[in-house]
């Protein structure tokens, strides 16, 4: 397949990776995660300003109008590849995965909800930040998963239950948090069936609330929430029947994912191929050793299939046949998996010692690639699942 930028995207992604490379150079992220204030409200603003929080809203929400993917089959947007290549290579740490990716999502396909469209035009001016609340701790990467309760009371629900390891959930303003409104006990004696489930649109500072924030090891941030007697409008309800609505917010999140982990290894090939060409022994460059040669070779090929399956998985993340979108999204999420393991093992070796100190890029950056593998399910568990689709 071959696949190349429109211009507006090329100027879009050369404008952007220049402000980054200005404005978000290595240094100047490390000291932003050292600080109080682990995101930058400045650098949330130049994206707003860039029209990046925009990506994937209609116009009539204050987006950038109806896009649509390669194929024209839904809302996930190839802008969306661009930033999120461009963001892994600068090991961008703002919500723009949880807020506009997820969130928007799920308000994009509930937005005749005059809550939703509120919400999504907030998000697209930079206003307010969001993130997805959604998985619980016993449930691991099941979506269907969902033993938090909204029980009605009258003219509201009471929520009770907790959400675990909510990503961005510590800088948000509001979320959208799901709940089971009809309960299913499966023969297990689990709550784990895909109707009964609605989401709820939540602020940050309602009563009953309870937000624990903590910083991941990549940089990044999540949050665990929990509900003690929260109780909310009916109103506040955005969808009654959302499960669908939740794993197409998520299939875009991975597909999201996918790219930025592509942006992570191109950033590592670079730097590790610059290195070998500067680093010396026996007085020569190390780079000249055709063992270590061959690794950059391999290095290349497995950052070029993972681009390739990317690209795939954004064509189809936005399709209307639900077994071939969760073929392609499944598929792309174990192979980036395994690429970016492999890349970033790489990388580090190559380096030598200096390849796990904290003050050189290359370990924060395996780092970044770790966490990704693990969020919405490692490569071992989406083999796992591709194998039942293909099976079925």
């Amino acid at each position: 397949m071959e696949f190349s930028l429109a211009e507006e995207q090329q100027q879009c992604q050369d404008g952007l990776r220049r402000y980054l490379e200005k404005s978000y150079t290595f240094d100047l992220r490390r000291a932003q995660l050292k600080s109080d204030h682990k995101t930058s409200a400045a650098h949330w603003q130049a994206f707003a300003e860039f029209g990046l929080l925009g990506i994937g809203i209609t116009d009539d929400c204050g987006g950038l109008g109806d896009t649509t993917n390669m194929s024209g089959e839904g809302a996930f947007s190839e802008d969306t590849m661009v930033v999120m290549s461009s963001f892994g290579r600068s090991l961008v740490v703002e919500p723009y995965l949880a807020s506009v990716v997820l969130c928007g999502s799920v308000l994009g396909q509930t937005k005749s909800n005059v809550l939703s469209a509120a919400a999504l035009a907030s998000i697209a001016s930079g206003a307010k930040k969001m993130a997805l609340a959604t998985y619980e701790r016993q449930g691991r990467y099941q979506l269907s998963y969902i033993a938090t309760t909204a029980t009605r009371d009258g003219d509201s629900y009471i929520l009770s239950g907790t959400k675990s390891v909510v990503i961005h959930g510590d800088t948000a303003d509001s979320f959208i948090i799901s709940a089971r409104t009809q309960s299913v006990i499966n023969d297990k004696g689990v709550i784990n069936d895909k109707a009964g489930i609605s989401l709820f649109l939540v602020d940050k500072n309602t009563a009953g609330l309870n937000i624990k924030g903590y910083a991941t090891n990549d940089g990044m941030s999540a949050a665990d929430l929990s509900f003690s007697a929260l109780r909310l409008p009916a109103s506040a309800m955005i969808s009654d029947d959302a499960y669908l609505i939740i794993e197409r917010a998520i299939g875009y999140g991975i597909a999201a994912l996918c790219a930025e982990a592509v942006g992570v290894m191109e950033a590592l090939n670079e730097q590790t191929l610059e290195y070998l060409k500067n680093r010396k022994q026996f007085g020569v460059a190390i780079g000249t050793f055709q063992a270590l040669q061959h690794r950059m070779v391999d290095m290349f090929i497995a950052t070029e299939q993972a681009r390739s399956i990317t690209i795939l998985a954004a064509l189809k993340a936005g399709s209307e046949d639900v077994n071939e979108r969760r073929k392609a999204i499944t598929a792309a999420k174990a192979l980036v998996g395994q690429s970016a393991r492999y890349v970033g093992q790489q990388a580090v070796q190559l380096h030598g010692g200096m390849g796990v100190v904290d003050e050189l890029a290359i370990s924060h950056y395996f780092k970044r690639l770790t966490a990704i593998d693990l969020t919405f399910g490692d490569s071992s568990y989406q083999r796992g699942q591709l194998g039942e689709l293909l099976a079925a």
